[in-house]
C-alpha cells in the first residue's frame, strides 16, 4: 500500500483551501469536507475534555481509530464514512441550487 505523506496532503488541501476563497466558497468547501472537518473536530473535542477534565471522550482520537476500538472492522468504517462523504457531497450540491 502506499499512502500520500504529509507534504503531499497538506499542500493539496491548502490549494484546495486557496481555491474555495477565491471562489468565495468557504461555507460550501467545509460542507464538501464534512468527513474531515468531523475529525478535526473530534480531536479537538478529545483535547479540550482530557485538558479541561482529564477525561477523554473517545477511546481514541481520531474518530475512525476510536470506530476501530470499539470492534467495527477497518473495512466497515470505510465504507460508512464513504456513505457519509456522499451525503456531504450531495448537500454540497443542494446548496450549490439554494443559490
Amino acid at each position: 500500500k502506499v499512502f500520500m505523506g504529509d507534504t503531499g496532503s497538506l499542500s493539496i488541501g491548502g490549494m484546495i483551501g486557496v481555491v474555495a476563497i477565491c471562489c468565495k466558497q468557504e461555507f460550501l468547501l467545509a460542507v464538501v469536507g464534512g468527513v474531515f472537518v468531523i475529525e478535526a473536530i473530534s480531536v479537538i473535542m478529545q483535547v479540550l475534555s482530557f485538558q479541561l477534565t482529564g477525561r477523554r471522550i473517545f477511546a481514541m482520537s481520531p474518530l475512525h481509530h476510536h470506530f476501530e476500538l470499539v470492534g467495527w472492522k477497518e473495512n466497515t468504517v470505510i465504507v460508512r464514512f464513504w456513505i457519509l462523504s456522499a451525503v456531504f457531497a450531495l448537500l454540497g450540491l443542494a446548496t450549490l441550487k439554494l443559490r
